[in-house]
């Protein structure tokens, strides 16, 4: 049997896989692990619907000539489901209130809405929380949503645009203990959702790094960027323990000591690590 991925023939040795639905599994699984996603299937020319894969995986491969397999990267994918929340958004803050009850029940059953559950929970869950009609804004869902894209899209740019406020929260991070101390208790609040902002908005651009190969596994000698990100989690794991316990002089501490440097390595090492290869996704 032949196996072609967007039509090109792929050089793979079949050992034990006796069916289809053997193959198609595999091919999955192998797809995901490298960035992609399978987004169609066709079996000696005919293509195959999803509702219909049940009907094929028991197929036997002795009986099938040509296999074609379709994918799209993960990447895409993501961004053109962020593109239909954005529409999705808009749609809903047009409607009155009896059609928002409708809108979000079909919405939830969407596929991009339910790829977009799986990628990014907590992106759905601000869906949730705004198409139910609770504090969180439709414009502030488009806004949050803009910014998404902008990371799948733009993921260097947008990754650069952030070192002001990454130093801006470095230095109010150092101050922290201070303010504490002399009683500026919403500042020191919105140092701590700063810092917590920043460091989410990092974790998701080196994801997308690593998805769409902007991103080098030589360490030069230097320590590797998966150990400096396991520590910077730890690091986020103890100040936030700290902060809910009112363990003003950890929360200090670590901040000044810990969380400031820490931040200002991990940036500075992901610039050196990344790059813009010319076949990025754009």
């Amino acid at each position: 049997m032949k196996i072609r991925i967007n039509g090109q023939e792929a050089d793979i040795t079949l050992e034990n896989e006796k069916t289809l639905g053997e193959i198609i599994t595999n091919m999955i699984q192998w797809l995901e692990s490298s960035g992609h996603r399978l987004s169609g299937i066709s079996v000696d020319g005919s293509p195959v619907h999803y509702s219909s894969l049940n009907d094929i995986f028991p197929k036997e491969i002795a009986c099938v000539e040509t296999l074609d397999l379709y994918t799209s990267s993960l990447a895409v994918l993501t961004a053109e489901s962020l593109l239909c929340l954005l529409k999705d958004a808009e749609i809903y803050e047009n409607l009155d209130f009896n059609d928002r009850k409708t809108f979000f029940t079909n919405w939830k059953e969407s596929v991009h809405a339910n790829f977009i559950n799986e990628q990014m929970p907590d992106l759905y869950n601000v869906f949730i929380n705004s198409f139910q009609g609770n504090e969180i804004s439709p414009r502030a869902v488009i806004s949050i949503t803009e910014e998404r894209l902008r990371e799948i899209k733009e993921p260097m740019n947008e990754f650069e645009k952030i070192q002001p406020l990454l130093e801006e929260t470095c230095e109010r991070l150092v101050n922290l203990a201070l303010d504490i101390q002399t009683g500026k208790d919403s500042r020191a609040s919105q140092t701590i959702q700063l810092f917590s902002g920043i460091s989410e908005k990092i974790i998701r651009i080196v994801k997308q790094f690593g998805i769409q190969g902007f991103m080098t596994d030589e360490t030069n000698g230097e320590k590797p960027i998966i150990r400096i990100m396991s520590e910077f989690g730890e690091l986020i794991n103890e100040l936030s323990n700290a902060y809910e316990k009112h363990d003003t002089v950890l929360v200090g501490d670590i901040a000044e000591y810990e969380a400031a440097p820490k931040l200002q390595e991990l940036y500075s090492s992901i610039i050196k690590k990344s790059r813009q290869p010319a076949q990025a996704e754009k």
